[in-house]
Protein backbone atom coordinates (compact mmCIF):
# COMPACT_ATOMS: atom_id res chain seq x y z
CA UNK A 1 0.00 0.00 0.00
CA UNK A 2 0.89 3.66 -0.38
CA UNK A 3 -0.64 6.07 2.16
CA UNK A 4 -3.10 3.31 3.09
CA UNK A 5 -4.25 3.03 -0.53
CA UNK A 6 -4.43 -0.41 -2.14
CA UNK A 7 -2.21 -0.66 -5.21
CA UNK A 8 -3.12 -3.09 -7.99
CA UNK A 9 -1.20 -3.76 -11.20
CA UNK A 10 -3.17 -4.98 -14.21
CA UNK A 11 -1.53 -6.75 -17.12
CA UNK A 12 -3.46 -7.16 -20.39
CA UNK A 13 -1.73 -10.14 -21.98
CA UNK A 14 -1.71 -11.80 -25.38
CA UNK A 15 1.03 -14.28 -26.30
CA UNK A 16 3.26 -12.83 -23.59
CA UNK A 17 5.04 -15.97 -22.40
CA UNK A 18 8.49 -14.87 -23.65
CA UNK A 19 8.50 -11.61 -21.68
CA UNK A 20 6.01 -12.10 -18.84
CA UNK A 21 8.46 -13.42 -16.24
CA UNK A 22 10.97 -10.63 -16.82
CA UNK A 23 8.22 -8.01 -16.56
CA UNK A 24 6.62 -9.54 -13.48
CA UNK A 25 9.96 -9.85 -11.66
CA UNK A 26 10.44 -6.08 -11.85
CA UNK A 27 7.09 -5.29 -10.21
CA UNK A 28 7.82 -3.96 -6.68
CA UNK A 29 5.74 -6.40 -4.65
CA UNK A 30 6.62 -4.61 -1.41
CA UNK A 31 4.44 -1.76 -2.72
CA UNK A 32 1.99 -3.52 -5.05
CA UNK A 33 -0.71 -5.39 -3.14
CA UNK A 34 -2.14 -7.53 -5.94
CA UNK A 35 -1.49 -8.27 -9.61
CA UNK A 36 -4.16 -9.12 -12.18
CA UNK A 37 -3.32 -10.76 -15.52
CA UNK A 38 -5.97 -11.11 -18.21
CA UNK A 39 -5.03 -13.59 -20.93
CA UNK A 40 -6.92 -12.71 -24.12
CA UNK A 41 -7.00 -16.29 -25.44
CA UNK A 42 -3.28 -16.49 -26.11
CA UNK A 43 -1.90 -19.11 -28.45
CA UNK A 44 1.03 -19.79 -26.13
CA UNK A 45 1.32 -20.76 -22.45
CA UNK A 46 0.82 -17.28 -20.97
CA UNK A 47 -1.81 -18.43 -18.43
CA UNK A 48 0.21 -21.45 -17.33
CA UNK A 49 3.29 -19.30 -16.79
CA UNK A 50 1.24 -16.74 -14.86
CA UNK A 51 0.09 -19.51 -12.50
CA UNK A 52 3.67 -20.72 -12.09
CA UNK A 53 4.81 -17.19 -11.20
CA UNK A 54 2.10 -16.94 -8.54
CA UNK A 55 0.23 -13.98 -10.04
CA UNK A 56 -2.68 -13.22 -7.71
CA UNK A 57 -5.57 -13.11 -10.19
CA UNK A 58 -5.58 -14.75 -13.62
CA UNK A 59 -8.52 -14.28 -15.97
CA UNK A 60 -8.55 -16.26 -19.20
CA UNK A 61 -10.87 -15.14 -21.99
CA UNK A 62 -12.56 -18.01 -23.81
CA UNK A 63 -12.46 -15.96 -27.01
CA UNK A 64 -10.20 -13.13 -28.07
CA UNK A 65 -11.82 -9.81 -27.09
CA UNK A 66 -9.15 -7.45 -28.38
CA UNK A 67 -6.85 -5.02 -26.62
CA UNK A 68 -9.67 -2.78 -25.40
CA UNK A 69 -11.82 -5.72 -24.34
CA UNK A 70 -8.89 -7.05 -22.35
CA UNK A 71 -8.49 -3.76 -20.49
CA UNK A 72 -12.18 -3.71 -19.61
CA UNK A 73 -11.72 -7.04 -17.83
CA UNK A 74 -8.60 -5.68 -16.11
CA UNK A 75 -10.20 -2.53 -14.72
CA UNK A 76 -13.48 -4.15 -13.72
CA UNK A 77 -11.59 -6.82 -11.77
CA UNK A 78 -9.38 -4.18 -10.12
CA UNK A 79 -12.45 -2.25 -8.96
CA UNK A 80 -14.05 -5.48 -7.77
CA UNK A 81 -11.11 -6.32 -5.47
CA UNK A 82 -11.04 -2.81 -3.97
CA UNK A 83 -8.11 -1.15 -5.74
CA UNK A 84 -7.46 2.49 -4.87
CA UNK A 85 -4.64 2.92 -7.41
CA UNK A 86 -4.51 0.90 -10.63
CA UNK A 87 -1.44 0.72 -12.87
CA UNK A 88 -1.52 -0.88 -16.29
CA UNK A 89 1.74 -2.60 -17.20
CA UNK A 90 2.12 -4.36 -20.53
CA UNK A 91 3.69 -7.79 -20.01
CA UNK A 92 5.78 -7.48 -23.19
CA UNK A 93 8.50 -5.60 -21.24
CA UNK A 94 8.31 -2.54 -23.50
CA UNK A 95 7.82 -0.38 -20.37
CA UNK A 96 9.79 -0.97 -17.19
CA UNK A 97 7.74 -1.62 -14.01
CA UNK A 98 10.47 0.22 -12.08
CA UNK A 99 8.47 3.45 -12.53
CA UNK A 100 5.49 2.06 -10.60
CA UNK A 101 6.53 3.63 -7.25
CA UNK A 102 6.89 7.11 -8.77
CA UNK A 103 3.56 6.89 -10.54
CA UNK A 104 1.82 5.57 -7.41
CA UNK A 105 3.12 8.28 -5.10
CA UNK A 106 1.88 11.03 -7.41
CA UNK A 107 -1.65 9.64 -7.08
CA UNK A 108 -1.39 8.61 -3.43
CA UNK A 109 -0.31 12.13 -2.43
CA UNK A 110 -3.30 13.64 -4.29
CA UNK A 111 -1.15 15.57 -6.76
CA UNK A 112 -2.85 14.07 -9.83
CA UNK A 113 -5.31 11.23 -10.30
CA UNK A 114 -3.91 10.04 -13.63
CA UNK A 115 -0.25 9.47 -14.52
CA UNK A 116 1.13 8.50 -17.93
CA UNK A 117 4.56 7.07 -18.63
CA UNK A 118 5.61 9.17 -21.62
CA UNK A 119 8.08 7.90 -24.21
CA UNK A 120 8.27 11.35 -25.79
CA UNK A 121 9.45 13.38 -22.80
CA UNK A 122 13.22 13.24 -23.03
CA UNK A 123 14.63 10.97 -25.75
CA UNK A 124 13.12 7.64 -24.70
CA UNK A 125 11.20 6.81 -27.86
CA UNK A 126 13.84 7.01 -30.60
CA UNK A 127 16.62 5.93 -28.25
CA UNK A 128 14.59 2.84 -27.38
CA UNK A 129 14.14 1.94 -31.04
CA UNK A 130 10.70 3.34 -31.93
CA UNK A 131 10.37 3.17 -35.73
CA UNK A 132 10.69 6.63 -37.25
CA UNK A 133 7.31 6.43 -39.01
CA UNK A 134 5.62 5.64 -35.68
CA UNK A 135 7.43 8.52 -34.01
CA UNK A 136 6.31 10.98 -36.71
CA UNK A 137 2.73 9.67 -36.58
CA UNK A 138 2.78 9.97 -32.79
CA UNK A 139 3.84 13.61 -32.97
CA UNK A 140 1.26 14.53 -35.63
CA UNK A 141 -1.59 12.78 -33.83
CA UNK A 142 -0.61 14.25 -30.46
CA UNK A 143 -0.47 17.79 -31.88
CA UNK A 144 -3.89 17.34 -33.49
CA UNK A 145 -5.37 15.94 -30.28
CA UNK A 146 -3.94 18.71 -28.13
CA UNK A 147 -5.45 21.33 -30.45
CA UNK A 148 -8.88 19.65 -30.60
CA UNK A 149 -9.04 18.84 -26.89
CA UNK A 150 -7.21 21.91 -25.53
CA UNK A 151 -4.64 19.80 -23.68
CA UNK A 152 -0.83 19.84 -23.42
CA UNK A 153 0.17 16.19 -23.25
CA UNK A 154 3.45 15.03 -24.75
CA UNK A 155 1.71 11.89 -26.07
CA UNK A 156 -1.63 10.10 -25.91
CA UNK A 157 -0.39 6.74 -27.15
CA UNK A 158 1.59 5.26 -24.29
CA UNK A 159 0.36 1.99 -22.79
CA UNK A 160 1.86 2.77 -19.36
CA UNK A 161 -0.88 4.35 -17.24
CA UNK A 162 -1.91 4.77 -13.61
CA UNK A 163 -5.36 5.77 -12.36
CA UNK A 164 -7.07 6.48 -9.08
CA UNK A 165 -10.22 4.56 -8.26
CA UNK A 166 -12.24 7.77 -8.55
CA UNK A 167 -11.18 8.17 -12.19
CA UNK A 168 -12.18 4.63 -13.16
CA UNK A 169 -15.53 5.04 -11.43
CA UNK A 170 -16.17 8.39 -13.13
CA UNK A 171 -15.87 7.27 -16.76
CA UNK A 172 -17.84 4.67 -18.72
CA UNK A 173 -14.89 2.73 -20.16
CA UNK A 174 -17.13 -0.29 -20.82
CA UNK A 175 -18.76 1.49 -23.80
CA UNK A 176 -15.40 2.07 -25.49
CA UNK A 177 -14.03 0.12 -28.44
CA UNK A 178 -12.58 -3.35 -27.91
CA UNK A 179 -9.74 -2.41 -30.28
CA UNK A 180 -6.61 -0.29 -29.81
CA UNK A 181 -8.45 3.06 -29.94
CA UNK A 182 -9.78 2.16 -26.45
CA UNK A 183 -6.71 3.87 -24.97
CA UNK A 184 -7.49 7.18 -26.64
CA UNK A 185 -11.18 7.02 -25.88
CA UNK A 186 -10.31 6.52 -22.24
CA UNK A 187 -8.03 9.57 -22.15
CA UNK A 188 -10.71 11.65 -23.89
CA UNK A 189 -13.23 10.53 -21.26
CA UNK A 190 -10.81 11.45 -18.48
CA UNK A 191 -10.19 14.92 -19.92
CA UNK A 192 -13.92 15.44 -20.51
CA UNK A 193 -14.59 14.55 -16.86
CA UNK A 194 -12.19 17.30 -15.80
CA UNK A 195 -9.28 15.28 -14.44
CA UNK A 196 -5.76 16.59 -14.95
CA UNK A 197 -3.07 14.24 -16.19
CA UNK A 198 0.55 14.02 -15.06
CA UNK A 199 3.36 12.57 -17.16
CA UNK A 200 6.68 11.02 -16.19
CA UNK A 201 9.58 10.29 -18.52
CA UNK A 202 9.59 6.62 -19.44
CA UNK A 203 12.33 4.70 -21.27
CA UNK A 204 10.96 2.19 -23.73
CA UNK A 205 12.26 -0.83 -25.60
CA UNK A 206 11.43 -2.02 -29.09
CA UNK A 207 12.59 -5.56 -29.79
CA UNK A 208 11.37 -8.72 -31.50
CA UNK A 209 9.26 -9.98 -28.57
CA UNK A 210 7.62 -6.62 -27.88
CA UNK A 211 4.04 -6.33 -29.12
CA UNK A 212 3.29 -4.03 -32.03
CA UNK A 213 0.62 -3.48 -34.67
CA UNK A 214 1.16 -3.39 -38.41
CA UNK A 215 0.84 -0.37 -40.69
CA UNK A 216 -2.75 -1.13 -41.72
CA UNK A 217 -4.00 -1.43 -38.14
CA UNK A 218 -1.96 1.62 -37.18
CA UNK A 219 -3.79 3.60 -39.87
CA UNK A 220 -7.18 2.44 -38.59
CA UNK A 221 -6.06 3.39 -35.08
CA UNK A 222 -4.99 6.85 -36.27
CA UNK A 223 -8.37 7.53 -37.86
CA UNK A 224 -10.08 6.38 -34.67
CA UNK A 225 -7.92 8.75 -32.65
CA UNK A 226 -8.86 11.73 -34.82
CA UNK A 227 -12.57 10.85 -34.63
CA UNK A 228 -12.40 10.53 -30.83
CA UNK A 229 -10.83 13.99 -30.52
CA UNK A 230 -13.39 15.46 -32.92
CA UNK A 231 -16.22 13.92 -30.92
CA UNK A 232 -14.72 15.47 -27.77
CA UNK A 233 -14.66 18.92 -29.38
CA UNK A 234 -18.15 18.56 -30.88
CA UNK A 235 -19.68 17.64 -27.53
CA UNK A 236 -17.72 20.33 -25.71
CA UNK A 237 -19.26 23.02 -27.89
CA UNK A 238 -22.70 21.49 -27.39
CA UNK A 239 -23.59 20.32 -30.92
CA UNK A 240 -24.49 16.76 -29.92
CA UNK A 241 -23.72 14.06 -27.36
CA UNK A 242 -21.72 10.84 -27.66
CA UNK A 243 -22.19 7.80 -25.46
CA UNK A 244 -18.51 7.53 -24.53
CA UNK A 245 -18.82 10.79 -22.57
CA UNK A 246 -21.88 9.82 -20.54
CA UNK A 247 -21.62 9.18 -16.82
CA UNK A 248 -21.34 5.49 -15.93
CA UNK A 249 -24.02 3.55 -14.06
CA UNK A 250 -22.32 1.08 -11.73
Amino acid sequence: MVNNKKVVVVMPAYNASRTLEKTYNEIPRDLVDEVILVDDKSQDNTSELAKKLGIDHIITHQKNKGYGGNQKSCYNKALEIGADIVIMVHPDYQYTPKLIPSMCYIIANDLYQVVLGSRILGKGALKGGMPIYKYIANRILTLTQNLLMNQKLSEYHTGYRAFSREVLESIDFDVNSDDFVFDNQMLAQICFAGFEIAEVTCPTKYFEEASSINFKRSSVYGLGVIWTSLAYRIQKIGLTKFKIFRRPVR
